[in-house]
């Protein structure tokens, strides 16, 4: 039951809108379909055609109708209606539009992407409060996991072992060694009570490295024996790829740890710096460790899982052979999304989030109320990564090429900006800060350049040429009217606006369950909110 703070007003019903919802929803899934299908553009008469034909309108189309996500989910309509919307929208529209242009599936699949990427970030950053510019670094680590054994680097790497002699099993009896010898010190020392001595502090340094070290050649011997005698020109069997889903998660967690152990103790602009420096190292050591990463020139080809009940399935509706695997990644995107609002849905609500957001609020606080820091701050760390690992080996799979040029410091700002501008701690707000970033720097503003590039403009004024400063001045746009996000969080939204009229600014979707569930009316108490009164309880829905 839900229970209204004493002295709110009651919250007004907004009228039904189930039938504006399917309305648009028809309008502009038909118009999308027209304008993609070539066959049908042609049917109509040329002025129409024509318009619908411009790549700016063509842009606006596709916009307008994965805005149908956001009114099936913000307005209030009869659920029946907003399931119906949101099926036939994922599930048929944009297949069937992505069957005859793929652009539109590659756009759908990068959203879905940098929506996982953000929903990773906003842990450790909206929830957690820790500033992490180096995120990408765990999305490069989940993209050459795969792009290496996906591919046939894995075979010159092979060809390198054997030419310069590596035994593979006395390099796999020495990983296992220092992996046991290494996780016992670290084990020893992490249960040595009382403050730890810099020697201590230097010990269990230098126990991590040995940890990463024996990792790196208990895989380097397993890899030599498990490929001596095996052809390893092409890659691995392709049915690995859903073995190394779960390796590469496992792998940026562990890297998330790694990074996060030196230096969580720090917080602010000092952790903000030193992460986009260890996110930089990746990079370099992607750009310069040849024999694996093959340097600049990148990874190609890296291939993927094939489903064949899916691809027959595809077959059958009229997709040719090539688009199979943009078909596959879209839906293996879709279920990995559901998963992680699961998950996040789920941390938000649990112990473990209300510890990060104490943490966020004041951490002499949350210490003194007996929540363990670097820990609680390390699985931040160690879960938002593991967002970014599984979604590297997704867009290895997609692009089919990685290089040290895709992981660079400005995907790291974007996917911020990102959280930034959906709303920092907010679930639904950060998947639309995704979404709109991604079509912004994909769709609209390349679309709008290629609209323009016919009218003889200076190239001074030219949009193509301007695409990022117009994509900085919404941002800042944006920002200076909006500064909560687009669909903040009721935390957020209170910080932003405690100087406001409370009564007035708060809506149906303020609460929390309101966030989750917009036809939730009334406000809920929850933990992290302050209370109001001295004899008002605070945590917990009453």
């Amino acid at each position: 039951m839900t229970a209204v703070r004493p002295g709110s007003q009651p919250p007004t019903r907004a009228p039904d809108r189930s039938l504006s919802l399917i309305v648009l929803a028809i309008i502009s899934s038909a118009l999308l379909l027209i304008s993609q299908e070539r066959s049908w553009l042609a049917a109509l008469p040329s002025f129409i055609g024509n318009i619908l034909k411009n790549p700016l309108v063509a842009s606006l189309v596709l916009t307008l109708f994965l805005a149908n996500l956001l009114f099936a989910y913000r307005w209030n309509a009869q659920l029946w209606a907003k399931l119906l919307v949101g099926g036939l929208s994922l599930f048929l529209i944009l297949p069937w539009a992505g069957r005859d242009n793929t652009s539109v599936f590659d756009l759908a699949i990068q959203i879905g992407i940098f929506a996982a990427l953000s929903l990773g970030l906003n842990i450790v950053v909206g929830l957690a409060g820790l500033l992490d510019l180096g995120y990408i670094a765990f999305f490069a680590v989940g993209a050459y996991t795969w792009g290496i054994f996906g591919s046939g680097q894995i075979g010159k790497v092979m060809t390198y072992f054997k030419e310069n002699g590596s035994n593979g099993p006395l390099t796999l009896i020495i990983g296992l060694a220092l992996l046991i010898a290494t996780a016992l010190s670290l084990r020893a020392i992490n249960r040595v009570k009382g403050k730890r001595t810099p020697a201590a502090n230097w010990g269990f340094l230098l126990a991590a490295l040995g940890l990463v070290i024996g990792v790196i050649l208990t895989v380097r011997g397993a890899v030599i024996l498990a490929s001596a005698g095996t052809a390893l020109g092409s890659g691995v069997n392709p049915n690995f790829f859903w073995l190394f889903l779960i390796l590469a998660v496992a792998a940026a967690a562990s890297v998330g740890v790694l990074i996060g152990l030196p230096v969580l103790k720090l917080k602010g602009d000092y952790l903000a710096i030193i992460t986009l420096g260890l996110g930089e190292v990746i990079r370099v050591l992607a750009n310069n460790l040849s024999i694996y990463s093959n340097g600049s020139q990148g990874i190609t080809p890296i291939g993927s899982a094939s489903v064949p009940w899916l691809d027959s399935l595809a077959g059958g509706l009229g997709f040719s052979p090539d688009q199979y695997n943009l078909f596959f990644l879209y839906f293996l995107v879709l279920v990995i999304i559901a998963v992680i609002i699961l998950v996040n849905m789920r941390l938000d609500r649990s112990r473990i989030g209300r510890a990060w957001i104490a943490i966020r609020e004041d951490e002499i606080a949350a210490q003194a109320m007996g929540i363990p820091l670097v820990q609680t701050k390390l699985i931040a760390f160690a879960t938002g990564a593991s967002f970014a690992g599984i979604m590297g080996v997704i867009f290895a799979a997609k692009q089919t090429f990685i290089s040290p040029e895709s992981f660079i410091l400005t995907q790291s700002i974007s996917v911020l900006s990102m959280v930034v501008l959906g709303g920092l701690g907010s679930i639904p707000g950060v998947i639309l800060g995704a979404a709109v970033v991604t079509i912004l720097n994909i769709s609209l503003l390349p679309s709008l350049g290629e609209a323009t590039a016919n009218l003889n403009l200076p190239q001074q004024v030219n949009p193509a040429q301007l695409q990022r400063l117009v994509f900085g001045g919404i941002l800042v746009a944006m920002m200076l009217f909006r500064p909560e996000g687009l669909l903040p969080s009721v935390r957020q939204r209170r910080m932003m606006h405690e100087d406001d009229d409370v009564a007035g600014n708060l809506t149906p979707q303020d609460s929390i369950a309101g966030e989750l569930n917009p036809e939730n009316a009334a406000e809920v108490y929850s933990p992290g909110i302050a209370t109001r009164a001295d004899n008002e309880r605070g945590g917990g829905t009453q």
